[in-house]
């Protein structure tokens, strides 16, 4: 800090005191006081972490049929041998018959185990780069909103969703053999750290990251600037927790017709045929020469109804936690 700065408003009298003039115009939080944030400023990234990942596991419970069904239609083949399902439809029945319609939660221990943290780096990180960005009256512009969502999905991407979906994916495809080799979560993991490594757990780093960090940035500005809408500049008013579920499903369809091929390959490179990929590029390539363009919106349908229902339960379940933290949480 400038020694001569701070020389000046220590001399001042303490009627010129009240008068204090914020010298981090880009640190609202200290417009108030010269020495630390508002109350509970300090706090709101990790009151992000613990309400995201309350919200994580609540959410996936709900949601992961969906999520089951849009994976199988995405590894599904084109035609002949390797073409199992017609549908939606009978991509459930099949497997309800087949396995039970506990069949239909297979992998999600995975996503248990994965969810929590995930939603809660992505809300942690997302109010932690939000708090850097906002202007003095606290808000985010268009260009603010997109970095800081963005900055939330690549984290989530990096930390927790990678190795997180990849074994989503190996599991889920090692049903569709006739021998399943996976007993179980642990099991599943060791084997496949021990057959490819730590590499068995990262496939598809580069198409996870340009997904998650879509995804975020589309969701959270749409989400921001329909709040922003609603408030019509009054930061202080209260968006009702159904509109924030509306809003929510309407940020969720966007962020699927905006990135549902990334997800497409994302999806083929952590598969257990990942092998016959030499990269992200060569298998949009095989994917567009054996497939044709139409396979990079495989599973749109269920993965739209999914992501609509998860995105429109997450903010409403995180909003409601954050709203009682900040009652009860300086």
């Amino acid at each position: 800090m400038d020694p001569l700065w701070l020389r000046q408003q220590l001399t001042k009298s303490p009627t010129s005191l009240t008068t204090f003039k914020n010298p981090y115009p880009r640190r609202p939080w200290l417009k108030d006081s010269a020495a630390a944030a508002a109350a509970g400023g300090g706090n709101v990234g990790l009151k992000g972490i613990v309400a995201g990942g309350i919200t994580g596991g609540i959410e996936i419970c709900i949601t992961y049929p969906t999520e089951y069904v849009k994976t199988q239609l995405q590894l599904d083949g084109k035609a002949g041998a390797g073409k199992e399902y017609s549908g939606i439809l009978d991509c459930v029945k099949k497997t309800v018959k087949g396995h039970g319609v506990l069949g239909l939660y297979r992998g999600l221990s995975v996503l248990i185990y994965g969810s929590i943290p995930k939603s809660a780096v992505r809300f942690g990180a997302f109010e932690s780069v939000k708090k850097r960005l906002v202007d003095s009256e606290g808000k985010l512009n268009a260009q603010t909103r997109l970095l800081a969502g963005l900055c939330a999905g690549v984290s989530e991407a990096v930390l927790v969703v990678t190795p997180m979906e990849t074994v989503k994916v190996k599991f889920i495809n090692d049903q569709r053999s006739g021998n399943p080799r996976y007993k179980g979560f642990l099991h599943g993991v060791t084997l496949i750290v021990k057959e490819s490594g730590a590499r068995g757990v990262y496939q598809g780093l580069v198409p996870t990251v340009m997904r998650q960090g879509s995804n975020q940035a589309i969701r959270f500005f749409v989400m921001e600037t329909l709040k922003d809408w609603y408030r019509g500049g009054d930061n202080s008013k209260s968006v009702p927790k159904l509109l924030v579920g509306a809003f929510g499903a309407v940020a969720g369809a966007a962020s699927v017709f905006g990135n549902t091929p990334i997800d497409v390959i994302k999806t083929r490179m952590q598969g257990l045929e990942a092998a016959k990929y030499k990269g992200t590029v060569d298998c949009i390539v095989q994917v567009w020469k054996k497939e044709g363009a139409f396979a990079f919106y495989k599973g749109t349908v269920p993965r739209l109804s999914r992501v609509c229902l998860d995105v429109a339960i997450t903010f409403m379940v995180y909003d409601s936690f954050m709203d009682l933290f900040n009652k009860f949480w300086p």
